[in-house]
């Protein structure tokens, strides 16, 4: 059970810490094409920059096949890539964007952060001058209250 959870564990990071680099490299520079309707005024509510969950999402579901037999690491990874893909969507989806209105804003302070880094990186629509790549690992300067 203890290399599960760690398995789990290792697939989350790898989701947050590929995601930033995938997000940086690839969506703000080779596939800016795709990635830019997040960065501008959606006209419906699926946007094509929503194609990279989907391939994430196969990923997970590729990993979970692949391991099931054995509940081996490929499995758990997948689950943990999957975790990742839920807490994405409610917080990058729903309370960050607010595609979906279920909850109000963030209220406490690290997810009021988390939205701060988000916010700065939507402050440009060109793919590049963007900063804060990450959705759970962001700079700390965006937890500071600067409302004090």
């Amino acid at each position: 059970m203890v290399k599960a959870v760690g398995f789990i564990l290792i697939g989350f990071a790898a989701m947050e810490f590929s995601g930033w680099a995938i997000h940086k490299y690839l969506m703000h520079g080779p596939l800016w094409s795709i990635h830019k309707t997040h960065h501008q005024a959606s006209k419906g509510f699926f946007e094509l920059n929503d194609l990279f969950s989907l391939l994430f999402g196969s990923i997970a579901i590729v990993l979970i096949i692949l391991g099931f037999d054995a509940l081996d690491y490929r499995f758990w990874m997948g689950v943990g890539i999957s975790l990742y893909g839920v807490l994405y969507f409610f917080l990058h989806d729903v309370l960050i964007h607010r595609r979906l209105k279920w909850f109000d804003r963030p209220g406490n302070s690290f997810l009021k952060g988390i939205f701060r880094a988000h916010q700065a990186h939507h402050r440009t629509n060109r793919k590049e001058d963007a900063v804060s790549f990450g959705l759970f690992v962001v700079p700390k300067e965006y937890f500071k209250d600067k409302e004090k």
